[in-house]
């Protein structure tokens, strides 16, 4: 049985090949604005909201290729006010964000959605508490020189296996969840199916 990633993310598409999946990487093509959009209108939670998001890339995709495991994932960031932060669309808004984050923790939620012949057959949804440190105004600007426009598709305008390790005083729970894929249970089922050696 054959993987695909429906995703063009870098830090996915390493976990995967480091973690040594057989996998390929498509794009799902998939509006993220809008189908945010429309859950917000909904009001789903921000967990229902990152699974909501896996599981849409993940069936669009594996409705094109119904021969393979199709992975989609999602994460968001959750402020401790209980709003949600989109990955930022300029440098100005990145810093926003960052200065809205300082001195306080958020929560990183990253889901994966498996979709077989066009239906989900699998799904998780895992939380990172992430406490970022009081972070100077002159900080966040050198960050910036340093991380623009590279952070502009992470919804928590970090890179934590690179400079943005800097911003935590604490991390609680996985790395490869906050890196965008709970990576053990996608291992744990793609063993189940076969596809890992157990």
């Amino acid at each position: 049985m054959r993987v695909v990633l429906a995703s063009q993310s870098a830090s996915r598409r390493a976990m995967l090949a480091a973690a040594a999946i057989p996998f390929t990487a498509v794009s799902a093509s998939v509006d993220e604005e809008s189908a945010k959009a429309a859950l917000l209108a909904e009001g789903l939670a921000p967990r229902d909201m990152a699974d909501a998001l896996a599981e849409l890339k993940a069936v669009k995709v594996s409705a094109r290729d119904g021969q393979a495991l199709v992975l989609g994932c999602d994460s968001v960031v959750v402020l401790d006010d209980g709003s949600m932060l989109d990955k930022p669309r300029s440098r100005e808004e990145a810093g926003a964000h960052l200065a809205r984050m300082s001195g306080k923790r958020h929560d990183l939620v990253s889901a994966a959605v498996i979709a077989e012949g066009g239906r989900p057959v699998w799904r998780v949804v895992d939380r990172a508490k992430m406490h970022v440190r009081t972070l100077s105004d002159a900080f966040i600007q050198t960050y910036l020189d340093q991380e623009w426009p590279e952070i502009a598709g992470c919804v928590g305008c970090y890179r934590i296996e690179g400079p943005g390790a800097q911003l935590f005083t604490r991390i609680e729970g996985s790395q490869f969840t906050v890196l965008g894929l709970p990576l053990l249970q996608v291992l744990d089922y793609l063993r189940v199916r076969g596809v890992m050696p157990s």
